[in-house]
């Protein structure tokens, strides 16, 4: 897959991956693997990634920072929330066979406090 089409692979992915699972879906082969190793999960398979996100228990958004990769392997850095809460980020690696992930691995960690004794080096957030 040449590389604008995986991008718009990817952020057609992101786009529905909250609203209609049976589209964000499409981007995966049928015995993808999916893992979240900070809660030492493994999904085996598209249908069960489809089964559990469409029973969800919260309303989840989420907006895409960035995405780089070349080859097979490729990464989005995502910030995510539930129920309209406070955002997490995290980063989803990607690995494609072929035209479609094979296996997803996603990060995630809550937002925290930046320390005050930082601020005479620190930046503006850009978002």
């Amino acid at each position: 897959m040449d590389k604008p089409t995986l991008l718009a692979a990817l952020q057609r992915y992101w786009e529905y991956a909250a609203t209609d699972q049976d589209i964000a879906h499409e981007i995966y082969h049928d015995d993808a693997v999916l893992e979240f190793p900070q809660s030492q999960e493994r999904f085996e398979g598209k249908a069960n990634f489809i089964a559990w996100r469409k029973i969800y228990p919260a309303d989840v958004e989420s907006n895409i920072r960035r995405i780089r990769g070349q080859g097979a392997f490729w990464v989005a850095e995502i910030s995510i929330r539930y129920d309209g809460g406070a955002w997490n980020y995290g980063c989803s690696m990607l690995e494609f066979r072929g035209d479609k992930v094979a296996r997803e691995t996603i990060y995630f960690a809550e937002g925290w406090e930046a320390p005050a004794w930082r601020a005479p080096w620190r930046a503006a957030w850009q978002d």
